[in-house]
């Protein structure tokens, strides 16, 4: 009994330790930025210690602190687990799919290029993307999901709270990319929104998309699928909302935006999130 109270306790002290961290290494990068001379929106020390920093505190802490490797959801499992990987490579895919719909028919959004040359550049830099997107993403998603949550799981927090908490530490997370790392133009192409609306609908936003990855990390018992889907999402997203494919109608893009902070792609995590959700509570109550 001592000794699951002390692993409870050095738990504890480590998910302080991985959050504290992660919400201050992008200051810290910013710091570094600006004695380094690298101006707002452009990439330095900065970024990549933002970006490595929880990935290589959550393996420092499971080496050295106690928490092992047992949850770390390292093995794919992919012959059991084929259709979550599906679902996670079209997911992102059919939900801005849907969102392009709903702007086109209330006349919110157009699409300006159809032509097969349009098509072609959005291929392209979708397949550019795609590479540096999957080097990225593989220090977000076995922080958050890799580490985080099962940590949080492990200490008996509900599965939706476990959804939330992560989701509250990974839209913070994101503060300082978006004052600091992100270029403006970049981000004026992304959202409309003044600086307060919009980090309160990004944080609603990522809360949202936490619980889809939270359970579909549940129901794989591996991270790899979040790595698919989350590659997807940027790959796909990013030309869209970045590149000139669609344009939204001045101040829209917080309801029909295929952005994670925009009404409807919260609207449809959720439905997605919760529906996925009761189908693991059902499938663990038929069994």
């Amino acid at each position: 009994m001592n000794t699951g109270r002390q692993s409870k306790r050095s738990t504890i002290r480590n998910l302080w330790i991985f959050a504290f961290i992660a919400l201050s290494i992008g200051w810290i990068g910013r710091g570094l930025n600006v004695v380094s001379g690298t101006p707002v929106g452009s990439e330095g020390v900065g970024q990549l210690l933002w970006i490595a920093a929880p990935l290589l505190t959550a393996l420092l802490l499971r080496r050295f602190g106690g928490d092992g490797w047992k949850d770390f959801g390292f093995w794919p499992e992919l012959k059991q687990r084929a259709v979550w990987y599906f679902l996670a490579l079209v997911l992102f895919p059919l939900s801005a799919a849907l969102i392009l719909c709903i702007g086109m028919v209330t006349g919110l959004t157009t699409l300006p290029d159809l032509s097969s040359a349009g098509a072609a550049v959005f291929l392209h830099l979708f397949l550019v993307t795609l590479a540096p997107s999957f080097v990225k993403n593989i220090f977000e998603e076995f922080a958050w999901r890799g580490y985080l949550a099962p940590r949080l799981s492990s200490l008996g927090v509900h599965d939706l709270a476990g959804h939330l908490l992560v989701g509250v530490v990974w839209a913070a997370w994101h503060i300082p990319y978006y004052l600091f790392f992100l270029d403006r133009a970049s981000f004026t192409a992304y959202s409309s929104q003044g600086p307060m609306l919009f980090f309160f609908m990004l944080f609603a936003g990522v809360i949202a998309m936490s619980l889809v990855y939270g359970e579909i990390r549940l129901l794989t018992g591996s991270v790899w699928p979040l790595l698919l889907l989350h590659t997807v999402s940027n790959a796909v997203g990013n030309p869209l909302l970045l590149h000139d494919f669609i344009r939204i109608a001045p101040g829209a893009d917080i309801v029909v935006s295929p952005a994670p902070g925009s009404i409807v792609s919260i609207v449809l995590n959720c439905a997605v999130g919760f529906g996925l959700y009761r189908f693991r509570k059902g499938k663990g109550e038929r069994l």
